[in-house]
């Protein structure tokens, strides 16, 4: 349980640091950000499935339709939310995204009771009405929905649900959305590099080249340690340990990228984190009088 618990949180402690990483290659157009993460996430996994000789799933799942479109599906959410990440960290929008990773886990409950018909206890439908007060507030301050946070939310959780009912595991999975969506990749750096706007060969900056291709190992190996991570805890201590993420973010907008964070924004804020707070002490809670 101890290297568990140490897996996980060197995997959230990766994620928290993602806006440094992002902003580090903010001359970059964040699409082709996310076409290089595309490519380069391939090599390194097809790398580590070379050395581990991890191949014998592939043909199996290629031969099974209805597989292969539920992670057509992923691959697609999993798009919408890097690009979506990418964009509100380069844009000044660090604070909205560490929200959206804030109401994941309420989003996730409540995909729970749509699509699969889980049953709520009456603390868990109180967290999520607490949460969806918090989001109501923040739109009425802003006088427009908190759409990034909420598309973060959404598409994350879309993608939770997806894998969650997958057949394949993390390494698998994450191989098979990338071979997915790596023709879409390679094909639109080509078209930058046609018309001549390809980044990584235009930039002056060897760094620049170097974090792009960075992206491989960056993207793969905190979802690997998660994984690994995972198998060998509890899942309330997962849950716990899940928020150190958008904390470390929330905390990076305010200090490091100096976003503006009002009373009134800190106001949501607290509501929302108020919800997640009551839904994971009703969780333990649950848990102890279960056992």
């Amino acid at each position: 349980m101890n290297s568990g618990i140490l897996f996980a949180t060197l995997a959230f402690l990766c994620w928290g640091l993602f806006p440094l990483y992002f902003h580090a290659i903010n001359e970059v157009p964040p699409q082709e950000i996310l076409a290089h993460r595309m490519l380069w996430s391939l090599l390194f996994l097809v790398l580590v499935l070379s050395v581990r000789q991890q191949w014998k799933w592939l043909p199996k799942v290629l031969q099974q339709p209805r597989v292969l479109a539920s992670f057509v599906a992923s691959a697609l959410l999993l798009t919408a939310n890097w690009g979506v990440y990418i964009w509100s960290v380069n844009n000044g929008h660090v604070i909205d995204a560490s929200l959206g990773y804030f109401i994941n886990p309420l989003v996730n409950v409540l995909l729970g009771v749509l699509v699969l018909k889980e049953h709520l206890r009456r603390g868990q439908w109180l967290a999520i009405a607490v949460a969806a007060g918090g989001v109501a507030w923040l739109t009425w301050q802003a006088g427009q929905l908190p759409w990034i946070a909420l598309i973060l939310g959404i598409t994350f959780g879309g993608y939770g649900l997806l894998r969650k009912t997958a057949a394949l595991a993390a390494l698998e999975g994450l191989s098979l959305e990338t071979m997915i969506l790596f023709p879409l990749a390679l094909a639109y750096v080509f078209w930058l590099s046609y018309h001549g706007q390809n980044t990584f060969l235009n930039t002056p900056h060897d760094s620049t080249r170097w974090l792009l291709a960075a992206a491989g190992p960056i993207t793969a190996i905190p979802l690997l340690m998660f994984a690994a991570g995972a198998r060998k805890i509890p899942m309330a201590v997962l849950g716990l340990l899940q928020y150190l993420s958008p904390t470390m973010q929330a905390l990076l907008g305010v200090w490091v990228f100096h976003e503006a964070f009002p009373a009134e924004r800190l106001t949501g804020f607290l509501i929302i984190w108020a919800a997640l707070l009551l839904y994971v002490a009703e969780g333990l809670w649950a848990s102890k009088r279960a056992k």
